[in-house]
């Protein structure tokens, strides 16, 4: 088996962070705690999800290093470990958000998304 290149690395390090926030719920956790920490229940109440797969969630974004925790009583608080994630994500939603806002000043060329057709 031949050598991974730098370059090899780059792009499966890159699919394997994108993986990780391939999912809505994931996205919602890393912006609510942007802005300090939350416990679950605070999670919940601002993420319409069940408490089992929030966790699951939860323990995800914590494996991978996104996440920080700390317990205080029965409360574990979530906290962002990676700013540079944070960053990725607040970089892709707002460019997002302006293609669905529907900034016809975009050249077809530099969308991250296909037109909608509402």
């Amino acid at each position: 088996m031949a050598d991974i290149s730098e370059e090899d690395l780059v792009f499966e390090s890159a699919a394997e962070l994108f993986g990780l926030l391939s999912t809505p719920v994931r996205l919602k956790i890393i912006s609510a705690v942007c802005n300090g920490e939350r416990n679950v229940s605070e999670l919940l109440e601002q993420i319409d999800t069940t408490q089992p797969n929030m966790s699951q969630h939860l323990a995800t974004l914590y494996r991978a290093g996104v996440l920080g925790r700390r317990r205080e009583g029965t409360q574990i608080y979530y906290k962002l470990q990676s700013e540079r994630v944070a960053t990725l994500c607040r970089a892709v939603c707002t460019q997002v958000a302006v293609e669905l806002d529907g900034d016809d000043a975009l050249a077809p060329a530099d969308r991250l998304l296909r037109p909608v057709h509402r």
